[in-house]
């Protein structure tokens, strides 16, 4: 018996290739963009911008009070809409917040020789462990005795957590739910200054503790 064997369909040559639809979006699109486009583009990487650097100054905060204040805010500031008493309650919130922000700045922590962790509180005349059993050399504590840089960070700590809470949106809606233009304008740059401010601050005049809710230096060890 006969087997036909059917040819495909002629393929189109080189020159009848079309442009993949994809492509030809993308091309249509770069050739048609506006001053508008492009204005748009520069505010959104300038807002990225700002996050990122955020994130970097979040990790300067002890990372347990930025924890709970993320996680009562909503619910003391009502999603943003707040009374006399969620107000009240949201102001001491943030109080709280901000002081022990101030006061963990003085907080420090080193390794023994098994590399186990302490923590302890800094003071003028030296070191003190939180665990009493832990014995530091006289040498060591007062290597790590407060400076007069540790108030520098302990007040740059503050504001990096103001620049926080300002970037939350229920909790400028909780205090200013209809804002003027020249309200809506110190918001809006306040956190972005004050950002920059404490970004160079914290550059030029570095810290070497390492509190509680910081990160440990492994090379902080206990002689």
């Amino acid at each position: 018996m006969d087997i036909k064997v059917e040819t495909p369909a002629s393929q189109p040559t080189n020159g009848d290739a079309k442009t993949p639809l994809l492509a030809s979006q993308k091309k249509s699109d770069s050739t048609t963009s506006t001053p508008q486009a492009n204005q748009n583009s520069s505010i959104r990487h300038a807002i990225i911008s700002t996050f990122k650097g955020t994130a970097y100054l979040a990790n300067r905060l002890p990372t347990g009070i930025v924890l709970t204040f993320q996680l009562l805010s909503p619910i003391l500031s009502n999603q943003g809409v707040c009374d006399t008493a969620l107000k009240t309650m949201t102001a001491i919130l943030l109080a709280v917040c901000g002081l022990a922000c101030f006061v963990l700045s003085f907080t420090d922590s080193f390794k023994d020789a098994k590399g186990n962790v302490f923590y302890g509180f800094a003071t003028f005349k030296g070191f003190y462990p939180i665990d009493r059993t832990v014995t530091i050399s006289p040498e060591e504590a007062a290597k790590r005795k407060i400076g007069p840089f540790d108030f520098l960070q302990a007040l740059l700590s503050m504001l990096v957590f103001v620049t926080i809470a300002l970037l939350d949106q229920t909790i400028v809606n909780c205090f200013y739910p209809t804002p003027s233009v020249e309200m809506k304008e110190i918001l809006s740059a306040l956190p972005v200054a004050n950002g920059v401010v404490c970004s160079v601050l914290f550059i030029a005049f570095p810290t070497q503790r390492h509190g509680i809710g910081l990160v440990v230096d492994s090379s902080k060890q206990e002689s």
